[in-house]
């Protein structure tokens, strides 16, 4: 049993591309349930060994990009997409509440399934894991 994320790893770092660059969701306005404006998806997390787009980082307030704040979501959470925007299944509320990443974090692990748990989605390293239906981000 596979109970650990394994190397997440930003996109950007990973010398990869997405096969449907339509998929490169990186600078979308990101909106809540609601139509709230949420950010905008700063960069894609992908699990190194699968190769597949787990969690999107969305960037908000700031001014330019200083002092944003990053917020993790995962890819289960997302709805639709379009040109312009990424529309998550949650409220801003929700969203706003979800635990905090810390980059000095020693166990990376627990903060992952502790976001999954959160939005209410199985990790995807958890036996019984099936990936989203919809064809973003598969």
């Amino acid at each position: 049993m596979n109970t650990s994320t394994g190397t997440m790893m930003r996109l950007t770092d990973s010398g990869q591309k997405l096969a449907d660059p339509a998929d490169d969701v990186r600078g979308r306005r990101v909106v809540d349930s609601d139509g709230h404006e949420i950010g905008r998806v700063d960069e894609l997390l992908i699990d190194a060994g699968q190769r597949k787009v787990r969690v999107l980082r969305v960037v908000h307030g700031g001014l330019f990009g200083v002092g944003a704040t990053p917020l993790f979501i995962p890819v289960e959470a997302v709805e639709r997409v379009t040109d312009d925007e990424v529309g998550i299944a949650h409220s801003r509320v929700r969203i706003a509440e979800a635990p905090a990443y810390d980059p000095e974090l020693a166990d990376r692990d627990e903060y992952f399934t502790d976001l999954y748990g959160y939005y209410g989605y199985l990790p995807y390293w958890m036996p019984g894991y099936v990936p989203p239906a919809r064809r973003f981000f598969r």
